[in-house]
């Protein structure tokens, strides 16, 4: 039997395989309010398995911090029940859910941000996008955080942890990737900043360092996880030197004993693949600097997934959109079954269909029958 479906650790926590379910923002939630609605807890609880890992979609940690009309967010009790609702589907099938929490940073609108400017390390024009009522949208010009207003985002993350604690999560894992708010503190193309938490990467990286000890003052070290994306392309993030950076980030993420470290592959952008047939690179020269536990993500199918854990450059392998439309993602993958196609169009927004509506490979049989 392949590696890919055998039980591995991650933190505390003991798999049974290491099929990962790719946090995804769908835009599912019941506005106003960003409520999650009972047809989330329906499709995390179709995809969940025993002993499988979910991580749940990038969880806004504040009004300034949300990016996308209908995204996922923690930040009023109202949203407590729907959310407990999430954690108890995967747990009613063995699983455990860990939940990514974001801050959007500069990706943002005035219209999601409650009428403020975005927030960012730095002021670097781009060409982002958010989603509003009217769909995708340029993002509003945004502004530079000022050096006093940091605790006051950390302490965010941290009440965020919190929630998620209350909520009946086995974890949290922080977004440091695809040009959210702590991507752009570590990337030199947006972090411009002269103070404490710019310039020299050991600076650059302050704020995911005082982002991670946050969560970590909730949840202890081997119930957090963190995701980064070395030269990914999304949000019009860029770094001069990215594998020297995001070594500097391995190393540094190496001395907590985090639960995992979680990488996207460069050959992808957002829900896109860039590059097809291009190899992993990102976790190959990773993995000699986190000994932990490693997560690769970004364009995998069970061959390069099998692969690469048995190469040891990964230890578990994440999917979104073959997960999408295979709610038995891990049964598929391990007794090599065809998979559902996705169905783009409905990533971004909608009802049920092409959400909650895939069938599992032993029904798709019970119904041709």
């Amino acid at each position: 039997m392949s590696n890919l479906f055998t039980p591995t650790k991650v933190g505390r926590y003991t798999l049974s395989h290491r099929v990962v379910l790719a946090p995804m923002t769908r835009l599912r939630t019941i506005q106003p309010g960003d409520i999650p609605s009972p047809m989330m807890a329906d499709f995390y609880g179709q995809r969940a398995s025993e002993g499988g890992l979910e991580v749940i979609e990038g969880v806004s940690i504040s009004i300034p911090a949300r990016s996308y009309l209908g995204a996922a967010s923690f930040y009023h009790d109202g949203q407590m029940a729907g959310w407990k609702a999430v954690a108890d589907a995967v747990h009613a099938k063995g699983g455990r859910a860990f939940m990514q929490l974001i801050h959007g940073g500069r990706q943002s609108h005035v219209e999601m941000t409650g009428g403020v400017a975005p927030l960012a390390p730095s002021v670097v024009p781009f060409d982002g996008v958010a989603v509003t009522k009217d769909g995708f949208v340029p993002a509003s010009p945004h502004r530079a955080i000022e050096i006093e207003e940091i605790p006051g985002l950390i302490e965010e993350f941290r009440v965020a942890a919190q929630r998620a604690l209350d909520a009946g999560f086995d974890g949290v894992e922080l977004h440091g990737a695809n040009g959210y708010l702590v991507d752009q503190f570590i990337q030199d193309g947006t972090n411009k900043r002269t103070d404490a938490y710019g310039g020299p990467i050991e600076n650059r990286v302050r704020f995911l360092k005082e982002a991670v000890e946050a969560l970590i003052s909730v949840w202890s070290a081997d119930r957090v996880g963190v995701r980064i994306s070395p030269s990914g392309e999304w949000g019009g993030i860029s770094d001069s030197n990215p594998e020297a950076t995001f070594t500097y980030v391995a190393k540094l993420l190496n001395q907590y004993g985090l639960a995992y470290l979680h990488v996207i592959e460069p050959r992808i952008k957002g829900d896109s693949t860039l590059h097809e047939g291009h190899p992993p690179v990102a976790v190959k020269y990773l993995r000699p600097h986190f000994s932990g536990p490693i997560i690769a993500a970004g364009g995998f199918d069970r061959d390069s997934a099998m692969a690469i854990v048995e190469a040891g450059d990964a230890d578990l392998v994440a999917f979104g959109r073959h997960f999408s439309s295979n709610p038995d993602l891990p049964y598929r993958l391990k007794h090599n079954l065809p998979l559902t196609p996705y169905v783009r169009d409905a990533f971004w927004g909608g009802d049920e269909r092409g959400y909650t509506d895939f069938p599992a490979y032993q029904q798709e049989l019970a119904e041709a029958v």
